[in-house]
């Protein structure tokens, strides 16, 4: 097993430099640390997380939690394709966790009263912190009313130590629909998301750009639909068997915007030729369909990266605890056009 000494002479620097860039410490230079990190990579290096914790008094591991509600399992969830968007945030909770000299921890769902339990298991755990994503249930409220230090990611939630990181939602939806106006498009029907946080922003976007044009927002075009892409797929088809009238659709996120392209094209209507369609997201696979998908981008590195760093300055008391709003940005691509 590779040492701390091992890697400091590959990498032409002290132990102690090795040790302080590990723990995150300004004082050392970012050329120095690309070159640390790239030995600990070559020499396959692992801190030893728990004995830092001990020797300075203060863990190293912060938890993540993940979506599940009810009796859901937690890792059965990521093959879902709403969650999809969320693996790229976790990539970069990691590398921004790793580069800080932090491990992290996945608990399992404790048993018993949730809310009185979950902080307690964490703090058992020896975590200093937590990082929940998308979580609708009673750990956002536990851990607000806790001591220990939380970041919630597409979940308002502000304590005296916790706090939020989520994109703008709506202003993201609000560039969406601008556009689409843009084009020519007057009956614009929306399949938004389920009414939580996130859903609901993105429809009060939409409905703002509709105000600044001065149009009326038809209820008959808002459609509930699941995250999930043969959620979408359903919630598409059953407002195509009632109604024709609309140019454009304006999709909660990609995955449910491609379930929507299959309902369309198996009713014979062309995208961006008869109607035009709109995602959320920029996943990767946005270039790959067929037209590619024009979308609003979220940035998940500024998400997973703001997160850790939130909540490492709270667990260090280096700044006030605020909030994150990332802004979004309109990727136009072949999916949209001209009004027919």
């Amino acid at each position: 097993m590779a040492t701390s000494e091992e890697v400091a002479r590959l990498a032409g620097v002290s132990r102690a430099t090795v040790s302080r860039a590990l723990n995150g410490s300004t004082r050392v230079s970012d050329e120095a640390k690309e070159r640390i990190y790239a030995a600990i990579a070559e020499l396959g290096y692992e801190p030893d997380v728990v004995a830092q914790s001990l020797v300075r008094q203060r863990s190293r591991i912060i938890a993540v939690s993940l979506f599940p509600e009810g009796d859901e399992l937690l890792m059965a969830q990521l093959g879902q394709s709403s969650r999809y968007f969320y693996l790229g945030v976790l990539e970069h909770i990691e590398r921004e966790a790793i580069a800080s000299g932090y491990d992290l921890l996945f608990p399992s769902r404790p048993h018993g009263k949730f809310s009185e339990n979950y902080v307690r298991s964490l703090q058992t755990r020896r975590a200093a912190g937590c990082i929940v994503l998308h979580a609708k249930d009673a750990r956002v409220q536990a851990l607000i009313h806790s001591s220990l230090p939380a970041v919630f990611i597409d979940r308002m939630g502000q304590g005296s130590h916790s706090t939020y990181v989520k994109s703008d939602n709506i202003d993201g939806a609000r560039q969406a629909t601008e556009h689409l106006l843009s084009l020519g498009h007057r009956h614009i029907a929306f399949l938004t998301g389920p009414t939580d946080l996130v859903g609901l922003e993105r429809l009060l976007g939409c409905q703002q750009a509709l105000a600044q044009a001065g149009i009326t927002p038809d209820a008959g075009l808002v459609r509930p639909s699941g995250w999930n892409t043969d959620e979408a797929y359903e919630a598409a088809r059953t407002l195509l068997a009632e109604r024709r009238d609309f140019t454009a659709i304006v999709a909660g996120s990609d995955f449910m915007a491609i379930g929507i392209l299959s309902a369309l094209t198996e009713q014979g209507l062309r995208v961006p030729d008869d109607v035009s369609l709109i995602g959320f997201d920029d996943i990767d696979l946005c270039r790959y369909v067929n037209p590619p998908l024009t979308t609003v981008r979220q940035d998940r590195e500024a998400m997973g990266c703001g997160a850790v760093q939130r909540l490492i300055a709270i667990m260090e008391g280096t700044e006030e605890v605020s909030p994150l709003i990332i802004p979004t940005q309109l990727v136009v691509r072949k999916s949209t056009g001209p009004i027919p």
